[in-house]
Order: structure tokens, then C-alpha cells, then sequence
């Protein structure tokens, strides 16, 4: 029975094995949280690494929680990027226990802290969704672009080099964003999604930023905050409004049929993607698509 047993644990364990996928050991074995970040390291590392995300397109990382699955990604890397200012909340605690054994990296507390928007919705008391600011994602890439170069010195030159032509694209990016906002009255820069992750966005380009949800999607928004941003929807004769590909669209089309049953007409512009790129393969699957399409969707229903 006992060697029964135990050709039983062994046939597991050998399934089990089989199953994992084999990490090259002439590459360097990254995992990524959210989308923004695995998309980035793909551009930085190209094929001198292999990275895994893991989270997909749509997917909130407000409320994401690691399966026994990427717990199995994350003590197998040799590195952890992820974006940190608390935006994976649920997240936390496994990297700072795994902080003692696997080499876990917050890119984005490179970013000066004095300059970074306040927030009391997160335990680093910072709006976390840095990446709407163009400024914030050129340190954030140079910062990467250092990591993976101390990691893999033998790679470093042809780091630098993915860096310096993704810099340039967000150069161009920055100047097609400008030249596209610059078409819609400023009186109508007024953008009202589910919830308040495009705050870097509305600063750096003079939007008024409102969300009904706040700046967590782990608040619910109440029966008087609809009606509040009802109110100022009509006062203000906002055209349209906009859901986002990680959030439920009922709080916005609850704001919509409120704003309607005062006898105003407000349409939703479209959908946005706020805290995950869109999928894989597609323009908006990038940073740079992903930007450049919420901005021209933007624009567009606002004018």
C-alpha cells in the first residue's frame, strides 16, 4: 500500500512538472502585474526576456487577488515588476513576503512624490494611475530600462537601445495627444467616467476630472453621488459620458438615465480603457494605442 502510495505522489508531482512551462535559463524570467507593465517590459526587453503577466485585458487591478497559479509565476522568477503606489491592493501582502526570497521592484516609486497626486482611497496615499501622464511614463521606462540592465549586464546595450527608440515613441505620442486636444474648447474639457483614474490625465491637459466611483473601484457609488453629478452633467451641458473596459458600465448608465429623467440627454461616448490596456494583438492592446484611442475617444464625443 505504502509503495502504492507513494507512485501515486510521485506520478503528481511528475504531472505537475510537466505542466509548468520551462523557463529558459538563458533568459531573464519576468512576471508583470498589470497590462501597462507587461506591455512596457515587452518593449524594453524584447526577446532577450520572457515575460508573463498576469492579468488580462479588462481586468481591475484594484481588486485582483493572486491564484496558486501566479503565486507559482511569481517564486519561480527571477524578478517581479509591478506598478506599486498600492494600485495592486490585494497583492501587497504576497510581495512583501515574497520580498525576502524573489526580487520584487515597484516602478513607479521612482516617481517624485511631491509632485504625485494625494489620495486617502490608498494605503501610499497617492493616486496610483500614473501612467496618464506621458511625463511619468518616460521615468517609469528609464527606471525599467536600469532594473533589467543591473539584472542582465550582458543585455544592457541592447536595453538602452529598446529605450531610447521607446522614447522617442512617446515623444511623437505626447505631440499627437497635444495637437488632438488642442481641437476641443476648453469649456468643454469636462470628462465623467465610472471612476477617477484619469486625474494625471485631466492635470496635464486641463480636463475636469470626475468619477463616480472615486478613485478606488473598491468604493460603491451611492444614490447621491449620481445624483450630484447628475446635477453638474446639466449645469455644465456636458455632451457625453464614458464607461471603462474594467468597470462595471451600470453605475454610468444609472448617471445617464438619472441626467435623462431631468430631461436632459447625455449620451455615453464611448468606452474607455482606464486600468487595463485592451487585448493583445490590437492597437489598443499598447500604451501608446491605448492612449491615443481614449484620447480621440474622448475628443470626439466631446465636441
Amino acid at each position: 500500500m505504502k509503495h502504492f502510495l507513494l507512485l501515486f505522489c510521485c506520478s503528481l508531482l511528475f504531472t505537475a512538472c510537466k505542466d509548468a512551462p520551462a523557463n529558459d535559463p538563458n533568459k531573464l524570467n519576468i512576471v508583470t502585474t498589470t497590462t501597462m507593465i507587461t506591455d512596457l517590459v515587452h518593449n524594453i526587453g524584447g526577446d532577450a526576456v520572457e515575460v508573463q503577466g498576469l492579468m488580462g485585458s479588462g481586468v481591475d487591478p484594484h481588486l485582483y487577488k493572486a491564484s496558486e497559479g501566479d503565486v507559482s509565476k511569481l517564486t519561480r522568477a527571477d524578478v517581479v515588476f509591478y506598478s506599486g503606489l498600492h494600485l495592486e491592493g490585494k497583492l501587497v501582502d504576497v510581495f512583501e513576503k515574497m520580498g525576502r526570497t524573489t526580487n520584487t521592484i515597484a516602478l513607479a516609486e521612482v516617481l517624485d512624490k511631491k509632485k504625485l497626486i494625494g489620495s486617502e482611497y490608498f494605503a501610499s496615499s497617492f493616486d496610483p494611475h500614473i501612467w496618464f501622464n506621458i511625463e511619468y511614463w518616460k521615468q517609469i521606462t528609464v527606471n525599467l530600462t536600469q532594473h533589467l540592465s543591473e539584472l542582465d549586464p550582458k543585455n544592457a546595450e541592447l536595453y538602452k537601445k529598446n529605450k531610447d527608440i521607446y522614447l522617442k515613441k512617446l515623444e511623437g505620442l505626447e505631440i499627437e495627444v497635444r495637437e488632438t486636444i488642442a481641437s476641443l474648447p476648453k469649456e468643454k474639457r469636462i470628462l465623467v467616467t465610472a471612476h477617477d483614474a484619469f486625474n494625471y490625465f485631466g492635470e496635464e491637459y486641463g480636463f475636469k476630472v470626475v468619477g463616480l466611483q472615486g478613485l478606488s473601484t473598491a468604493t460603491e457609488a451611492g444614490v447621491q453621488d449620481v445624483q450630484n453629478l447628475a446635477e453638474l452633467i446639466i449645469e455644465k451641458k456636458v455632451k457625453a459620458i464614458f464607461i471603462e473596459t474594467s468597470v462595471p458600465k451600470r453605475t454610468i448608465e444609472a448617471l445617464q438615465q438619472a441626467v435623462k429623467s431631468e430631461g436632459f440627454d447625455v449620451q455615453i461616448g464611448g468606452t474607455l480603457y482606464s486600468d487595463a490596456l485592451g487585448n493583445a494583438g490590437t492597437d489598443e492592446g499598447t500604451y501608446i494605442g491605448m492612449f491615443s484611442y481614449n484620447v480621440n475617444t474622448i475628443v470626439n464625443a466631446l465636441k
